[in-house]
């Protein structure tokens, strides 16, 4: 990983926590119901999630009370705004945005001398079988403030009522009581602290919940995909709701999602693009094995690539070249059927949402090609980064070499 860090592509808008703060994010724990943290120092994503304390704790999801009940930590304003590293939804981050949009002020003031604490409810305590993700809408976003600080305020103000009344400005019992709240939460009359809960209502989703499933809806008919093979097997003898239901790996779910109008692809339009050459250079570089020269240079450089396309043997070369080879052939004979030619790999790969979805929908289109066919390096990398870091590590140095100055050369 340390090409990636050097390159800042690895986790590189994560906050530093140390100090004070460490103290605030534990009390937080403790409120959710987990147990503290021993580190000292850790870093922190934009929904509050720490690499470091994941590890510490040998629990990626540590921030969820099962998988029906994720949460949030806020223990500073810099967390507006930044990536979020390890999602449970792909509608996390646009509930973080909101959260900020409605309280950004409020988050300020708080998180000055305390920290937040947020729920994310979808009105299911439990998940009992994968069918149940369908019963996903509206999510309950609320809040609970550590030691308790929009309930001081509210006894402070008492306080202050009472000593207001009569004589009450006399009594050495009330001034203790008064002091004491003031040393421990500050003077808290004029500071808003009261979060109101947030109603996020969710459309189609993806859900690391039950190995991974997608669920497309606003189309003709709902669209359940999963990633577990044993979860779909289980998902397909439930006879309850009327959804279509696919394995990621099936055939026919191009088929279907193109039926569907939820994606497309031109091949006379994606030849010559930037994505097509990064996706057959990346399939090229798959097929290159003890190569004198380094991988990297060979997927730059035209005359090293052709040279090696002609050291490969004919099958691997058809296949490299296929969508070239396949609308060559269509110019001379329009009955040429694709699946006679391409690569139905290299022709998966190609696909992208159709251009009619709106804007969300389409990221979520885009993560589920990537993870039908992951060839797409850049594409890889923004929209499924946990896979792509697990699989940049295996490839060769050249080849990694490539991928870092592909990304950074389209940012």
């Amino acid at each position: 990983m340390q090409k990636l860090k050097q390159a800042n592509l690895y986790r590189s808008e994560l906050i530093p926590i140390s100090g004070k703060l460490v103290e605030r994010y534990n009390k937080c724990l403790v409120k959710l119901g987990f147990t503290e943290t021993k580190l000292t120092s850790f870093s922190i994503d934009g929904i509050g999630w720490s690499p470091e304390i994941a590890e510490e704790k040998d629990e990626v999801f540590y921030l969820n009370n099962g998988e029906a009940n994720p949460h949030a930590i806020l223990i500073t304003p810099l967390q507006k705004g930044l990536p979020i590293y390890n999602f449970f939804h792909s509608f996390d981050l646009d509930l973080m945005k909101l959260v900020f949009k409605t309280h950004n002020e409020k988050i300020n003031n708080i998180t000055r001398d305390s920290a937040i604490c947020v729920d994310f409810d979808q009105g299911i305590d439990v998940f009992y079988e994968p069918l149940d993700v369908l019963k996903y809408k509206d999510v309950n976003i609320s809040f609970r403030l550590i030691d308790d600080l929009d309930k001081a305020k509210e006894e402070q103000l008492q306080l202050i009522e009472i000593f207001n009344k009569d004589n009450n400005f006399i009594d050495e019992n009330l001034h203790q009581q008064l002091l004491t709240s003031a040393k421990k939460y500050g003077d808290l009359r004029e500071r808003d602290v009261s979060l109101e809960p947030i109603i996020y209502t969710s459309d189609s989703f993806y859900t690391k919940a039950f190995g991974g499933i997608y669920l497309l809806r606003n189309f003709i008919t709902p669209i359940l995909i999963f990633e577990d093979r044993e979860t779909y097997k289980e998902a397909i003898n439930d006879t309850t709701f009327d959804v279509l239901m696919f394995h990621v790996s099936q055939p026919e779910l191009i088929t279907q999602l193109k039926d569907h109008v939820i994606i497309e692809c031109n091949l006379e339009e994606e030849v010559g693009s930037k994505r097509y050459e990064r996706i057959k250079n990346f399939i090229f570089g798959e097929v290159l094995k003890e190569t004198q020269h380094p991988i990297n240079e060979i997927l730059k450089d035209k005359m090293l690539f052709k040279s090696y396309l002609n050291k490969i043997d004919i099958n691997t070369r058809k296949k490299v070249m296929s969508i070239e080879r396949y609308l060559d052939k269509k110019q001379l004979d329009k009955n040429t059927k694709v699946k006679d030619i391409v690569d139905e790999e290299f022709y998966v790969a190609l696909h992208k949402p159709h251009s009619s979805l709106r804007a969300n929908h389409q990221d979520l289109i885009w993560k589920l090609l990537i993870n039908i066919a992951p060839k797409d390096v850049l594409f890889w990398y923004w929209y499924d980064k946990e896979n792509f870091y697990k699989n940049f590590n295996n490839w060769p140095e050249s080849k990694q070499d490539w991928v870092i100055e592909t990304i950074c050369n389209n940012f």
